[in-house]
């Protein structure tokens, strides 16, 4: 009898802890769905106003004498203010370039030409971190022509929306508790949909997502070229809309890393400390094809060799470090003026090699380093020293912070079968769990391949030296990855979760951008 009750009460826990279970995740789906009604009423308030403020517009232009078909009109009148609107930053402008933009997929009249707008767009998509609650109100693509037009002036809209989007979406999680807590794995249905042609002559370096815009990213590759997309069809495909040299002045170098500004209208990169070349440049996405859109700085605090990494800091005031082959860590603040940086050296002797990463923590305005000589560098800002120091067995290649707890980070090291380390920021000397792939081309292990986060903080992505993008999941307890997609031809060299779209973007040495669906 006694026997009978246990397991009569242990049945009854169990259904008592699936139902609470069942009530959470129901309750995180009913939140969700109410951020998503709230989004689409102001949208639409948003598009309401400006419906009527664009055919007051047209009442006005006809007054004058401009009578043509009300469809001409609407075009032709929307070319001439986008243009206007590139000559001036003026809240008037702004509001026209959103109806430069037509042409979208909403399904609602009055909802197609707002859709672009990045104003209603932009808080609620980058609030939304967990990558299952995805709205599925991505754009397509209007003409390129026109396009590039428009994407060039809403770079310039984002400005003041970039700061506020950031910091609204960051939200701690606790994740660290759940690494290795299961014994298998949660899969990802991720299917290739599309391969594009990058446009690039040589192999690509880099890919980088627009922090204010989900529709834009970049790509580089060592033709010095940096390459502006747009990705089209709800993450179908993604259309080229422009090119940028972006090889330094001297030594004609590629990027060797390149950075959005976290206001999403402009892109950074890093060249070499040697020959006295060119070390940074900002490739100012808002400015007119007719003026300069490359600068480069004058300052050059790197003494040698390759700038390995550069990095935007995720905090309130602006700034970005740089990592490089002289061993330091460089913190650059913006002056007063356009496009004007001014460099600090936080530290040149706590590594003895390369600095390979550089990242910051949300939490606190710390910078984690790693390096070539083996060696983490946690350096507090707050009281000028390093506040968190360990030293692994391994050549650290990168460092990455993850999205939603704010104490992981993740350390990509040289150890075959071992890549990519697990750590938290409190422990010191300690390492949380581990993860590798065996590679079939070849046992060394490059520094350009790189590691994404997925917007839930849960998976991790990870090129490598075979055509193939390894997806891990921390709560795994395998050091295995969780599942390997065959995605290219050629080895991977990045593999990026969009922000908000179910979608994978990949870069490889076979000169496509793999377009991947998650389905």
């Amino acid at each position: 009898m006694a026997s009978s009750s246990g397991d009569e009460k242990t049945e009854r826990e169990e259904q008592e802890e699936a139902l609470i279970a069942l009530i959470e995740h129901r309750a995180k789906e009913v939140d969700h769905l109410r951020t998503r009604v709230t989004y689409y009423k102001s949208q639409l308030e948003e598009a309401e106003k400006r419906l009527g403020e664009t055919e007051r517009k047209l009442a006005h232009l006809r007054s004058r004498g401009n009578a043509v078909p009300s469809t001409k009109v609407s075009e032709n009148g929307v070319k001439v203010k986008v243009k206007e609107e590139r000559r001036s930053c003026s809240p008037t402008p702004t509001k026209t370039g959103e109806h430069s933009r037509n042409g979208k997929h909403e399904q609602r009249p009055q909802l197609v030409i707002p859709a672009v707008n990045p104003k209603p767009f932009v808080p609620v998509k980058m609030e939304e971190t967990d990558s299952r609650s995805i709205p599925s109100h991505s754009k397509s693509a209007v003409k390129e022509k026109g396009h590039r037009i428009s994407r060039e002036h809403e770079g310039s809209e984002t400005q003041s929306k970039g700061t506020k989007r950031k910091f609204e979406q960051r939200e701690h999680k606790d994740l660290i508790q759940m690494v290795c807590s299961s014994s298998s794995p949660r899969t990802v249905n991720c299917q290739t949909s599309n391969h594009i042609p990058s446009q690039h002559k040589r192999k690509l370096r880099s890919l980088a997502l627009c922090p204010t815009n989900d529709q834009l990213f970049v790509t580089s590759a060592l033709d010095g070229l940096v390459n502006l997309w747009q990705i089209q069809a709800r993450g179908s495909s993604a259309s080229h809309l422009s090119t940028a040299d972006c090889a330094s002045t001297k030594n004609r170098r590629w990027p060797e890393d390149i950075a959005w500004h976290p206001h999403g209208g402009s892109v950074f990169t890093v060249y070499s400390a040697d020959g006295g070349d060119s070390q940074i440049a900002v490739l100012n996405l808002n400015k007119p094809k007719e003026k300069k859109r490359v600068t480069f700085f004058e300052d050059k605090p790197h003494v040698k060799g390759i700038i390995n990494s550069i990095t935007f800091m995720p905090w309130e005031d602006v700034c970005f470090m740089t990592g490089g082959s002289d061993h330091a860590v460089v913190h650059w603040t913006e002056r007063n003026g356009e496009d004007c940086w001014k460099p600090k050296v936080l530290h040149r002797s706590m590594h003895s090699s390369a600095v390979m990463g550089v990242a910051g923590m949300q939490q606190k305005q710390m910078v984690v380093s790693v390096g070539a000589d083996k060696r983490i560098i946690g350096f507090d800002l707050q009281t000028g020293r390093a506040d968190y120091k360990h030293q692994i067995e391994s050549k650290c290649m990168s460092v990455l912070p993850n999205p939603c707890d704010f104490n992981l980070f993740m350390v990509q090291t040289s150890t075959p079968e071992r890549q990519l380390r697990l750590f938290d920021i409190r422990l010191r000397r300690t390492e949380i769990h581990e993860f590798g792939w065996k590679q079939e081309s070849s046992e060394s292990q490059s520094a350009l391949i790189n590691q994404a986060w997925s917007p839930d903080g849960f998976y991790l992505t990870s090129g490598s030296a075979d055509p193939i993008i390894h997806i891990f999941d921390i709560r795994f307890n395998s050091k295995k990855p969780s599942q390997s997609i065959k995605a290219h031809q050629k080895r991977v060299f990045k593999a990026a979760w969009h922000h908000s779209l179910p979608l994978l973007i990949s870069i490889s040495s076979d000169l496509n951008i793999g377009i991947h669906k998650i389905v």
